[in-house]
């Protein structure tokens, strides 16, 4: 089970990093071997450059989900947190000028 995901997680990964120029050219150099035309390399670069953007999109939401659940188990202050810690402290400090 853990290869499979692991696998998963890197052709994700790999997808993710895959360059406009680096489908661009694959995608010519597959209609300069013949193995497809013009309009079937076009909507395969098209294709791959989608998914690629939305390989990016769901790493960078699990790294963020996972940084987020390490820093909790960790119990360190979010930014939110530490902001309404602020509020809170601005709110005292007013009420002892008073």
């Amino acid at each position: 089970m853990f290869e499979t995901l692991n696998k998963a997680f890197m052709i994700g990964v790999g997808l993710a990093a895959m360059a406009k120029e680096s489908v661009e050219d694959l995608a010519k150099d597959l209609v300069e071997k013949g193995k497809l035309s013009e309009t079937e390399a076009r909507s395969m670069a098209e294709d791959m450059l989608k998914k690629s953007a939305k390989a990016r999109e769901n790493l960078r939401a699990q790294v963020d989900k996972w940084l987020e659940q390490s820093l909790h188990k960790m119990h360190l202050p979010s930014k939110e947190d530490i902001d309404q810690l602020k509020a809170r402290i601005a709110k005292l400090e007013q009420a002892l000028e008073k």
